[in-house]
């Protein structure tokens, strides 16, 4: 059975004003993205007859996404939220206003097109991470998943609409006014999210920089087991489910006999699939674990590509793909809701932003690995293929489970500040860490245990080098030690200790046998004079 419960349903979350707002401005943003994208495809037909020109665009507005998740993840996690995706609605209204401007004065050109197009996403690569990240704060914690869900029926949602609407502006009033409504469309969100009532950031004066944030963003995905099962199984899956889109275009061709409309339709089918199961999704996690629901997954998918090989009849190839629209949202958002449960509020940007560049790398290196296999044994053997090993990798990897991510977070502030002799400067280090505990002999194991769970934590909050050691004439008394690059890193470590690994330093502590706490020494590196 499923460990977590939304509290009302599908559609809970839209009980909560701000998400409502704020969901419904993204469905008509993205609504405009895809009718901008039409518009753009569309107008380079007209510019360039060269493939190669015509796929530029879609490299374009889908390289940034895999090149700056993870830096984009970073400014989400440093910068004011709604500030930061503020200032990415205006580049992305910039583009399109230009994109008007240029098509309606007859002056947009191939370089002009692929460049806005780039910077274009640009901005869909920063937005990417933030969106995702502030959903924790726009609804209750019960309903994280629900809302994850909304979100990926939103953008089925825009998808459905947004190239349609597109096409009838585009052939009815030309590639101006069809940017000039994603204009509009940008206009919606940028005054939904001013009217946002969120606190502001109180000043901090331990505020990160990017590259220490980067590099504690890092740090803390590396030592994240949690994390770490959702990765891999978010690059099993997408390794091998990526061949039914990566081969989708030639299945409509080839193995169905379809035209470039009936192509149109089977990804509909998809979308529409997508959105009946999101509407089911709760009614499934009430009866399935994530576990259950990512296996289900894998199981339709490969069933669909199995069908899919036999070259079936148009009307049943429909049908499926329906079946696959509905697997792929109720992976998505499995493992979507399940990083979010996983990862704390002061590094969830950069945590996401790992998973989007995973993501993106295993459906990147699956299609172009599967474009391979189906070069050397054909479309047909290959959707056999990848059906069979994403069955089997479904299997094998439900021994792996998914955290239940229901961890307490919430920052706990009970670390007591370190004593100092005088102020010390905030960018002085390396800093020594050493916690001295008294362990009896029998309680040694036990306490080496948990003491090597917390090194986790350690890792996570900050610490880049840990270890463990005990006195030569006293082995009852063991010190703990870690290495912090900087005086405000070790600060803000004690700011990131949450409940969860409050408790887990408890677990420790009742192992100390001492009639005091364990004596905590900081040691800052000196800073010798040089030597004429």
């Amino acid at each position: 059975m499923s460990t977590t419960k939304s509290s009302g349903g599908t559609f809970a979350p839209l009980a909560q004003p701000v998400f409502a707002v704020l969901w419904a401005a993204t469905v008509l943003g993205n609504t405009g993205s895809f009718m901008r994208d039409v518009a753009s495809s569309w107008l380079m037909t007209d510019l360039s007859a060269s493939p190669a020109a015509v796929a530029m665009v879609q490299a374009a507005g889908t390289l940034p996404i895999f090149l700056l998740a993870i830096p984009a993840g970073v400014l989400t996690d440093i910068l004011d939220r709604r500030k930061f995706l503020i200032a990415v609605q205006l580049l992305l209204a910039s583009v399109s206003i230009s994109l008007m401007v240029l098509s309606q004065t007859g002056m947009l050109s191939v370089s002009a097109l692929v460049g806005l197009t780039f910077l274009g996403g640009i901005g869909a690569a920063l937005m990417g991470p933030t969106w995702q990240a502030i959903v924790p704060e726009l609804v209750k914690r019960e309903d994280v998943k629900s809302a994850v869900a909304l979100n990926s029926l939103g953008i089925n949602i825009a998808r459905s609409i947004g190239p349609a609407a597109g096409g009838l502006l585009l052939a009815a009033f030309g590639a101006g006014v069809t940017y000039g409504a994603d204009v509009a469309s940008y206009i919606v969100v940028i005054a939904a999210l001013l009217w946002w009532p969120r606190e502001r950031n109180a000043s901090d004066a331990l505020q990160e920089n990017f590259f220490g944030a980067f590099r504690a963003g890092l740090r803390y995905t590396r030592s994240s087991r949690p994390l770490h099962v959702v990765l891999l199984r978010a690059t099993i899956f997408f390794a091998f489910a990526s061949a039914v889109w990566s081969l989708l275009p030639l299945v409509a061709r080839q193995l169905l006999g379809g035209d470039a409309s009936f192509y149109g339709i089977l990804l509909g089918a998809v979308g529409a699939g997508a959105i009946g199961g999101a509407l089911v999704m709760p009614k499934l996690r009430e009866r399935l674990s994530s576990d259950g629901l990512l296996l289900g997954a894998a199981i339709v998918a490969a069933v669909v590509m199995g069908i899919l090989a036999l070259a079936p009849p148009k009307i049943v190839a429909i049908v499926v793909l329906l079946f696959l629209g509905a697997a792929w949202i109720t992976a998505l958002t499995t493992l979507n809701g399940t990083a979010q449960s996983v990862l704390p509020n002061w590094v969830r940007g950069r945590g996401l932003a790992v998973y989007l560049t995973v993501f993106n790398g295993a459906m990147t290196a699956g299609s172009l690995g599967w474009g391979a296999v189906g070069e050397a044994v054909g479309v047909q053997s290959t959707l056999l293929i990848g059906a069979g090993g994403l069955l089997v990798a479904g299997f094998i990897m439900h021994r792996v489970k998914l955290p239940a991510g229901e961890a307490d977070l919430v920052p706990s502030n009970h670390w007591p500040e370190p004593l100092v002799a005088q102020p010390v400067a905030h960018d002085r280090g390396p800093v020594l860490i050493l916690i001295e505990y008294k362990v009896e002999k029998h309680h040694r194991t036990a306490f080496l245990n948990a003491l090597d769970r917390l090194s986790q934590e350690r890792r996570r909050d900050g610490a880049y080098g840990w270890g463990v050691t005990e006195d030569s004439a006293d082995p009852e008394k063991i010190v703990e030690w870690f290495m912090v690059e900087s005086w405000a890193e070790h600060l803000r470590q004690h700011k990131r200790v949450s409940n969860a690994d409050a408790d887990l330093q408890g677990k420790v502590l009742a192992y100390h046998a001492g009639a005091d706490k364990p004596v905590v020494r900081h040691f800052l590196t000196i800073d010798r004079p040089s030597v004429a």
